[in-house]
C-alpha cells in the first residue's frame, strides 16, 4: 500500500508534505532534511504481513528524531527490526550508537526516544512488530539492541527480511501472508533472545522456533548438495532425532519441505524471462536437483504439467 510519494507534488511542497506524512505514520518522528527543500524526494509504502508490517522508505538525505512526545502518541508499543536497502545510516538510542550498513540489522524499541539519520540518502526497510506479539519484556529488547551482530541468527534473519522486502508486493498479497508474518515474528523473537543472552526465555524460544528456523535454513541452502538431515540438525545445535521429533510434532516432513521449496524455486525460475531461455536441466541443477528426470516427475506430480509445458505457457502469457 502506497502511503506517500512526493513525485506528483510541486517541488516547493515536498519537504513539508514528507514531514506531515511521517507525523501521521505508525511511527511519528520529527524530520530534519539534509537537502535543499526543493530537492527532497520521498516514497513510503506499507505491506501487511498479518500482525506485522513492512515499512519501505526511500528518500533523499534526512534525519528522524523520535521524542517522548512522539512516543506518547502511540497507542500500541512496537518493536522495529530494520536494515538499509541502499545507503548508510546512523542510529542512536538509550546510549547505543550504531553505523548501519548494508549487511547490518538495526533493532529499535519504539517505546523510547531515538535518532536515525541517512546522510547519503537511500532506502530503509523496517519490520514493525507489536511488542505483545513478540512476547518478550521490553528490557530484553533493549539488551539485544547493541548485540545483534553477536548472534549466530543475525545473518539468517537478515536474509529472510531481505527476501520478504524484495518480494513484498507479491508476498504480502498472497493468501499465506499472515502465516509468513507469524513465522517472521518467531524468527525476530529468536534473534532478540539470542542477542540478549536471556536465559529465562532462551530454551523455550529455541524450541518454539526450531521449525521456523529450519524452514528458513532450507530456503537459504536449496542448491547445496550437502543439505542433509544431519547437516540441518548440526546447524541448529540439535540431534537428528530431536530434529525429526520437532518436525513431526508440527506435521512437517524435512524431505518434503526441501522438495517443495526446490520445486517452487524452479517454477519461479522457469517463468522468469531469464529462465525461459535456459534448459530444463540447467534450471533443475540450479535449484538443487541432481537428476533432471527425477525433477520432471516431481514437477508434474506437484503442478500437473511438465517443466517444459510450464516454461512454454509462461512465455505465451
Amino acid at each position: 500500500m502506497l502511503l506517500f510519494d512526493t513525485t506528483p507534488l510541486p517541488r516547493a511542497d515536498r519537504a513539508e508534505a514528507f514531514r506531515a506524512a511521517v507525523q501521521e505514520s505508525s511511527a511519528p518522528c520529527r524530520v530534519e532534511h539534509r537537502e535543499d527543500p526543493a530537492a527532497v524526494h520521498a516514497r513510503m509504502q506499507l505491506f501487511p504481513y498479518g500482525t506485522a508490517a513492512l515499512l519501505a522508505t526511500d528518500a533523499t538525505r534526512f534525519r528522524l528524531v523520535r521524542t517522548l512526545r512522539h512516543v506518547a502518541r502511540d497507542a500500541t508499543p512496537v518493536v522495529c527490526l530494520a536494515f538499509q536497502h541502499r545507503g548508510r545510516g546512523e542510529f542512536a538510542q538509550l546510549g547505543h550508537e550504531q553505523h548501519v550498513r548494508d549487511g547490518d540489522l538495526m533493532l529499535v524499541d519504539m517505546t523510547a526516544p531515538y535518532g536515525f539519520g541517512c546522510a547519503t540518502g537511500g532506502g530503509n526497510r523496517a519490520l514493525l512488530v507489536p511488542l505483545d506479539q513478540l512476547g518478550l519484556p521490553v528490557d530484553v529488547v533493549r539488551r539485544a539492541t547493541p548485540r545483534l551482530r553477536a548472534s549466530p541468527l543475525h545473518d539468517l534473519v537478515r536474509a529472510h527480511l531481505q527476501r520478504i522486502a524484495d518480494d513484498a508486493p507479491e508476498l504480502s498479497a498472497d493468501p499465506g501472508a499472515a502465516a509468513l508474518g507469524a513465522a517472521t515474528v518467531e524468527l525476530v523473537r529468536a534473534l532478540v533472545v539470542s542477542a540478549a543472552g536471556d536465559a529465562r526465555h532462551g530454551p523455550g524460544v529455541r524450541e518454539d522456533t526450531l521449525v521456523t528456523r529450519v524452514r528458513a535454513h532450507v530456503a537459504r541452502h536449496l542448491t547445496d548438495p550437502a543439505l542433509t538431515p544431519a547437516a540441518v540438525a548440526r546447524a541448529h545445535g540439535v540431534s537428528v532425532r530431536q530434529l525429526y521429533k520437532a518436525l513431526a510434532a508440527a506435521g512437517v516432513s524435512l524431505e518434503q519441505e526441501v522438495i517443495t521449496q526446490r520445486l517452487e524455486a524452479a517454477r519461479a525460475r522457469l517463468s522468469s524471462p531469464a529462465g525461459r531461455r535456459r534448459s530444463i536441466a540447467a534450471v533443475a541443477r540450479a535449484c538443487g536437483f541432481a537428476d533432471p528426470s527425477h525433477f520432471a516427475r516431481r514437477f508434474r506430480g506437484a503442478y500437473g504439467m511438465s517443466p517444459g509445458e510450464w516454461q512454454r505457457a509462461a512465455g505465451s502469457r
